[in-house]
């Protein structure tokens, strides 16, 4: 493992390779960029670094946090340029805020359990902002994914104390909104039926949240086991000299059984 004066050296390297990408004589690309035009790669290449942990290899891992970095040192340089800040004050002051959020650790504060570390923080992030008057969900971002955004919605009216006191009145939600569900698609109402798709997706986050479950990788995992079933049973159909505009629903849920099948026994 490189030591910190190794570290430090590639650090400096990048900066001055960003530097020199957005200066007259770099890259046109790299020039051209804004805060506005990078938003979207800040998120692609976060979600990269997700797909590399869950791969498990470690060069990918270490290159695609390399891609995220390259995302802040982009925007750093950006504000640099701009006369506002630049990364080392982004490190300064997070590594600031990191040393004043954990009094615990830095100070003489008693937080021995994870929940007691999360109050604390946000007590102290509630005093350096002054919120005195605002929402519990002030903070909360909202380009967060629905999923991820409705269970950190949920999990801050929980610390306020507005939950249920076991994990039956959250399934009883769930089951009421099943049925509003139901009677929207009976009138025929689409803004009543998205309302109370809404709704129903809404109380399956809080199940997901009570239950600890992060709802967004279950439904990624939802999401891959459809895949490679749907998949396999595309295989199983074209192995028979077919395709699946050759079948009818039928044909296709018995291929859909038998991997479904097939993949349990494994």
């Amino acid at each position: 493992m490189p030591d910190s004066r190794t570290t430090n050296t590639g650090l400096r390297k990048l900066l001055e390779t960003v530097k020199h990408l957005r200066s007259e004589n770099g890259c046109p690309w790299d020039r051209k960029q804004t805060l506005k035009t990078l938003q979207q790669y800040l998120i692609e290449e976060s979600y990269e670094v997700i797909d590399a942990v869950d791969s498990g290899s470690i060069d990918d891992h270490c290159e695609e946090l390399g891609d995220v970095l390259l995302q802040v040192a982009l925007q750093a340089q950006i504000r640099e340029e701009q006369g506002e800040f630049n990364f080392d004050e982004i490190a300064a002051r997070l590594s600031e805020k990191l040393i004043r959020r954990h009094p615990h650790v830095f100070g003489d504060v008693k937080a021995d359990t994870p929940e007691k570390v999360l109050k604390n923080w946000e007590e102290i992030k509630a005093e350096e902002r002054g919120e005195t008057k605002k929402t519990s969900f002030e903070g909360v971002a909202k380009h967060l994914p629905a999923l991820q955004k409705a269970q950190r919605i949920q999990s801050r009216a929980s610390r306020m104390g507005f939950d249920w006191d076991d994990v039956s009145g959250v399934v009883a939600k769930i089951d009421e909104e099943l049925a509003e569900v139901k009677d929207a698609l009976k009138s025929g109402i689409k803004k009543d039926i998205e309302e109370e798709i809404g709704d129903l997706l809404f109380s399956v986050a809080n199940l997901c949240r009570f239950v600890d479950i992060v709802g967004e990788e279950a439904l990624q995992k939802c999401n891959a086991k459809f895949i490679r079933r749907f998949t396999a049973m595309e295989a199983g159909i074209k192995a028979e000299g077919r395709e699946l505009s050759d079948c009818s629903l039928d044909e296709m849920e018995a291929h859909w059984v038998a991997a479904k099948n097939a993949e349990r026994s494994e």
